[in-house]
C-alpha cells in the first residue's frame, strides 16, 4: 500500500471517506430503520412487553436500557482507547476491529426476532459498541495525517461525506420498503416483504460499511511511529488526563457552569434523537402499518435536512446576539416542543414536531460545541478538554436513556417521559443564565 506523506490531498480524503462507510450506521440503524422494523415486531404479536431475564419489559423501555449500557460501556473505555491510540504504533488494527464488530453485528440484525430477544439485543449492542469505538480510533488520526491549518477543512469534509452517503443509503432503503416487488422481494404472510426489505437494509449497513471503509484502511498509516510498548501507565493516561481537567474547572468559574448546563441540556437532546422514532412509531395515529413505516423515515430525512438550516440559522444569531444568549433561546424552545409532544397524536402533528426538532437540533449541537471551544484556556491542551467534553457528553445520554426507560416502563407511555425531558431543558436554561453575562456576550 502507498504511504503518503503528512497532509496529502489523497490521504486526506480518505481519511474522510470514512465517515462515508460508518455513517449509514448513525442514521438507519440507530435513527430510522431499525426502531421502526423493532416497533412492528411487537406490534405483530400485539403487545409491548416482552419477558427478558424475568422481567416484563416495555419495549422502547428494554432497548432504552440496552442503548445506556452500551454508551456506558462507551463513555468508561473510550478514555482507555484514547490512551492507546495515543501511544500505540499501529492503531489501524484497532480501528478495523471495531469497524468489522460493528458492521457483522448490523448483518446480525437480520435475524432480529422475539423468540430469541437476547441474541438481538446483543447484535444491537454491539453494533453501537463498534461504531463509536472506531470513532475514537478514526478521531484520533485527524493530526497524524492533516496538519493544523488543514484539520477543519478535513473534518467538515468528512462530516459532509457521511451526510450523504447516509442519506443515499436510507433513499434507497426506503425505496425498497415503499415498492418491495421493484427489488423482488417476495411476500408471505410470516413475512411481510416490508419487514424483509427492512431486514436486508441492515446487512446492507453492514456490508456499505466494510466495503468503503477498505478505501480508508488502503491510504491511512498503521499510525504514529512511537514504539513504545502499551503498560498500565499508558492505559490510564487517558483517564489521567480527565482528572487533570476536572481539577483546572475549579478555577475557570464560566468554563465550569457551561459544562454544567451542557452537560444537562445535551443529555436531553441526545435522548430525544435516540428515541423520536419509538415514540413516533407507538403514539402517533398512523392509518396503517405501510403509512407508519414511510410517515417515520420521511419524518427522520426531515430533520437531517432542516438541521442544516438551523445549524446555518443558529450561526449567524449567534454572531449577532452572542453564544449564551442563543442557547438559552434554544433550550426555551427545545422546553415547549417537550410541551407540545404531549399532545401531539396525528401524522401531521408528527411532521411539525420533526421539522421543529430539526430547525433547533443542529443549532444547538453546532453552537453547544463552538461554544465550549471559546471558553478553553488558550494556553492549555484542547484536546483532554475535548476528550471530557466527549465523556460528559456520553454518561449525559446513559443518564438521559435511563431515565426515559424508567417512565417509559412505570407509566406504560413514553410521553410522560417526553415531558419529563423538558425539566433538563430548563435546567439547562437556568444554568445557562448563571454564567457571567460579559462571557461571550
Amino acid at each position: 500500500m502507498p504511504i503518503l506523506p503528512k497532509g496529502h490531498p489523497k490521504l486526506l480524503n480518505a481519511w474522510a471517506f470514512y465517515d462515508w462507510a460508518n455513517s449509514v450506521y448513525s442514521l438507519v440503524i440507530a435513527s430510522a430503520v431499525f426502531p421502526i422494523f423493532y416497533n412492528q415486531l411487537f406490534e405483530k404479536r400485539h403487545s409491548l412487553y416482552i419477558e427478558v431475564f424475568g422481567h416484563n419489559f416495555k419495549n422502547s423501555a428494554l432497548i432504552s436500557f440496552v442503548t445506556a449500557a452500551a454508551f456506558l460501556c462507551v463513555a468508561l473505555f473510550s478514555p482507555l482507547l484514547s490512551g492507546i491510540a495515543d501511544y500505540m504504533g499501529n492503531k489501524k488494527i484497532f480501528m478495523r476491529v471495531f469497524n468489522y464488530i460493528g458492521a457483522l453485528s448490523c448483518v446480525g440484525l437480520y435475524f432480529f426476532d422475539l423468540n430469541n430477544i437476547l441474541l438481538g439485543l446483543t447484535f444491537y449492542f454491539f453494533g453501537l459498541i463498534g461504531f463509536w469505538g472506531s470513532w475514537v480510533f478514526y478521531n484520533s488520526y485527524l493530526p497524524d495525517i492533516a496538519f493544523p491549518e488543514q484539520q477543519d477543512k478535513t473534518s467538515a469534509r468528512g462530516y459532509s461525506l457521511g451526510y450523504v452517503g447516509s442519506v443515499i443509503l436510507l433513499v434507497i432503503n426506503l425505496a425498497m420498503i415503499m415498492k418491495p416487488a421493484l427489488f423482488h422481494i417476495t411476500n408471505s404472510i410470516e413475512n411481510p416483504a416490508a419487514m424483509k426489505a427492512m431486514r436486508y437494509s441492515f446487512a446492507m449497513v453492514g456490508i456499505w460499511w466494510i466495503l468503503f471503509s477498505q478505501y480508508t484502511y488502503y491510504y491511512l498509516p498503521k499510525g504514529n511511529s512511537n514504539k513504545q510498548k502499551v503498560n498500565f501507565s499508558i492505559i490510564f493516561n487517558g483517564f489521567r488526563e480527565l482528572k487533570k481537567v476536572w481539577k483546572m474547572l475549579k478555577s475557570n468559574i464560566p468554563l465550569k457552569r457551561y459544562l454544567l448546563s451542557f452537560f444537562v441540556f445535551s443529555m436531553a437532546v441526545q435522548t430525544v434523537m435516540l428515541i423520536a422514532t419509538y415514540f413516533g412509531s407507538q403514539e402517533i395515529k398512523w392509518s396503517s402499518p405501510e403509512e407508519s413505516q414511510i410517515g417515520l423515515i420521511t419524518c427522520i430525512l426531515l430533520i437531517q435536512l432542516i438541521a442544516i438550516l438551523g445549524a446555518f440559522l443558529t450561526s449567524r444569531a449567534s454572531a449577532k446576539f452572542g453564544n449564551i444568549k442563543v442557547l438559552i433561546v434554544l433550550n426555551a424552545f427545545w422546553l415547549l416542543l417537550c410541551g407540545f409532544a404531549y399532545f401531539i397524536t396525528t401524522p401531521m402533528q408528527f411532521y411539525v414536531m420533526a421539522s421543529l426538532v430539526g430547525l433547533v437540533m443542529g443549532g444547538i449541537q453546532s453552537l453547544a460545541r463552538s461554544t465550549y471551544s471559546k471558553l478553553l484556556p488558550k494556553t492549555e491542551d484542547t484536546t483532554s478538554f475535548f476528550s471530557f467534553y466527549d465523556v460528559s457528553e456520553k454518561i449525559g445520554i446513559v443518564i438521559g436513556m435511563m431515565v426515559y426507560g424508567l417512565i417509559d416502563q412505570i407509566t406504560g407511555s413514553p410521553r410522560f417521559a417526553i415531558v419529563f425531558l423538558g425539566v433538563f431543558f430548563l435546567a439547562g436554561l437556568l444554568l445557562l443564565l448563571r454564567i457571567p453575562k460579559k462571557v461571550l456576550s
